[in-house]
């Protein structure tokens, strides 16, 4: 259905957080052939037409393959900074003023791109937005369960001094077959250097790696989550304890979590009385940034102002931020509410 413009100015008005997006899922096709050019780099595709018919994908794994590919051409400290400063200026225009970002550390330092490299990199980008944009944001530091458990660990111990915009621990990649609970020593050791845990479950994965990230890997969030519905005990669980989902719609459509919008959960997660958020996941890939995410809700499942308020007013709920800043935020979108 076609979007009212009171509706679709709100969703870009509204104070929002971002919490569920991977940095190098952001890479757009023109950059990574402009970066590809840069670092002398050669692609699977030599052209934007190629790159298109890659990106039509039938599951998690078929988008990984692809994803991993891409990630080849981010080499320089600049590369990191150019793709970090072009997702926050999206960000912003999208009307987010805070945002907590996946990174990949073991797809750069297994080509031998280190720490000091990206992380450089992001941090002028985040700082520059800081100032320009206003708009926060912290990166959390995925681990990626299709590389054993030890190796998990030794990215932790590798991040050690590096740690200074980092929020939280996550973990990533392919779900299924990887349930949680093997990747409990690197959760242990990021926690001793102060960071929170959060872990993708719940999207290939079954309601059992919900559980296994909340009760082993001691996790205060799920990214996706979108599959305890399937568990009542685990949707009672999440809704008792107020463990907020980071959902992201587009991404389940693509990758085949559902078939159609018009089957995606979201109202019925929101109607079970769960804190769920949107999130827009790898956008390049997956058609569309945080923006694009509330407007599919509205076309695919017909939601209307109150819906999208309390889906913003979810984000901010759901972030790290401290409670001044979530007060002025949620006072914010009060304001805007009752315009």
């Amino acid at each position: 259905m076609p979007i009212d413009p009171e509706l679709d100015r709100l969703i870009v008005a509204l104070p929002k957080t971002e919490l569920h997006v991977h940095i190098e899922g952001t890479l757009e096709p023109e950059m990574m052939l402009t970066l590809a050019e840069r670092n002398n780099v050669t692609l699977p595709w030599s052209d934007l037409t190629e790159i298109d018919a890659a990106y039509r994908f039938s599951d998690l794994q078929s988008f990984l393959d692809v994803y991993y590919q891409g990630a080849a051409v981010l080499l320089q400290e600049q590369d990191f900074d150019d793709l970090m400063w072009a997702y926050l200026q999206r960000a912003a225009a999208d009307g987010v003023r805070h945002a907590e970002i996946f990174f990949d550390p073991q797809t750069h330092t297994h080509r031998g791109v280190g720490f000091e490299v990206f992380m450089k990199g992001f941090a002028r980008a985040m700082d520059r937005a800081e100032e320009e944009l206003g708009l926060t944001s912290d990166l959390i530091l995925c681990v990626v369960r299709h590389l054993p458990p030890e190796d998990a660990v030794a990215t932790i111990t590798d991040a050690t001094g590096h740690l200074d915009r980092v929020v939280a621990i996550g973990m990533d990649s392919s779900e299924s077959g990887h349930p949680p609970e093997p990747y409990v020593d690197a959760y242990r050791l990021a926690g001793a250097e102060g960071l929170r845990a959060v872990a993708h479950a719940g999207e290939e994965g079954p309601p059992s790696y919900i559980t296994g990230a909340l009760d082993v890997l001691g996790v205060s969030r799920i990214d996706h989550g979108v599959r305890c519905l399937e568990d009542p005990a685990v949707v009672a669980r999440l809704r008792d304890e107020q463990i907020p989902l980071t959902v992201c719609p587009l991404s389940n459509v693509v990758l085949h979590v559902v078939e159609r919008m018009e089957d995606h959960p979201m109202r019925r997660l929101m109607d079970e009385g769960l804190i769920v958020c949107v999130n827009s996941d790898d956008p390049a890939y997956f058609g569309g940034y945080i923006a694009d995410n509330y407007r599919a809700l509205v076309s695919g499942l017909e939601f209307g102002r109150e819906e999208i308020i309390a889906l913003a007013r979810n984000s901010v709920i759901a972030s790290f931020l401290d409670e001044d800043r979530k007060a002025a935020l949620l006072d914010e979108i009060e304001q805007i509410a009752s315009s």
